[in-house]
């Protein structure tokens, strides 16, 4: 791997990470292309992949800064006013966008930790259940925008919408489905306007990457302490894909925002019915195993 391919997957990675078209199902396609996948080290991949998401999550944190502070501040006056006898008038709408928050992390973290030795084998690497996903999740997501009212913001989230999109979310877990994917067509089947399904989305991903990413570094710390190679890919390449895809995924999040205010879902649902086909006919040629 050299520094050329570390800037190509650190841009796929940052613009398919918000884009409901599946980094993971990108990276690995791309990764098998450029023949640094291991057949028989998947979980080096895998780990690799988990730690450009750190750089997503940097663009994520930054580009929504302003709502997590009002979400921090919010909570901590909450809690303050309801200590000191004055919290008659409820929770602030910031407290409840903070508690969807984590009521929505919820299901994808105890799926995360049950599946782990699944996601970290060969069989989440498959271009098969990559294709699965791809096709399913585009028929699920043109249905949401047939049936869509759009009426709904981020303000009116409820722990109940959090925790439905909380599961959707967990499905993201299967490569190809796409965690944006799957939360913003749940978001969209509870009503919510495009642009609130992906501000949600974007919102309920920093807890599960945040969390995906540190436990992927332990999970290096340990195989290093192992004396296993992780890092054959080269800790340069992983510096760089990393930076490139935080800068990456800043620029996709600002643009599908503002799309998204303006135009439907669909051309992502052509586009994943397209590249399904186009995987399919790779394995039937034998150019992807």
């Amino acid at each position: 791997m050299n520094a050329l391919w570390a800037v190509l997957l650190g841009i796929i990675q940052g613009l398919t990470e918000f884009l409901p078209i599946s980094s993971t199902a990108h990276l690995t396609i791309a990764g098998k292309l450029f023949g640094v996948v291991d057949a028989e080290a998947p979980e080096s991949w895998t780990a690799f992949m988990a730690v450009m998401q750190l750089g997503t999550m940097a663009a994520v944190l930054i580009y929504f800064r302003t709502d997590l502070w009002n979400v921090a501040r919010g909570i901590i006056r909450d809690l303050a006013a309801g200590a000191a006898g004055r919290g008659e008038r409820g929770w602030s709408q910031e407290s409840r966008l903070g508690f969807a928050m984590a009521i929505g992390t919820v299901p994808v973290l105890l799926a995360g930790y049950a599946l782990r030795h699944i996601i970290e084998s060969a069989l989440t690497k498959s271009t098969m259940v990559i294709v699965g996903s791809l096709v399913c999740l585009a028929a699920l997501l043109w249905l949401a925008e047939k049936v869509a009212r759009h009426a709904r913001e981020v303000d009116g989230v409820t722990w109940k919408d959090a925790l439905i999109v909380g599961i959707a979310q967990a499905f993201a877990l299967i490569p190809g489905s796409s965690r944006s994917g799957t939360t913003m067509t749940a978001a969209l089947f509870l009503g919510f306007t495009r642009s609130a399904a992906a501000r949600f989305s974007f919102l309920l991903s920093i807890p599960a990457v945040l969390a995906s990413g540190l436990y992927q570094l332990y999970k290096v710390a340990e195989m290093v302490r192992s004396g296993a190679d992780v890092f054959h890919l080269g800790v340069g390449n992983l510096i760089i894909a990393t930076i490139v895809s935080g800068l990456a995924g800043y620029a996709a999040i600002a643009w599908l925002l503002r799309y998204l205010m303006r135009h439907t879902t669909m051309v992502f649902v052509w586009y994943r019915f397209g590249l399904g086909i186009i995987l399919t006919l790779l394995l039937m040629q034998g150019i992807l195993n």
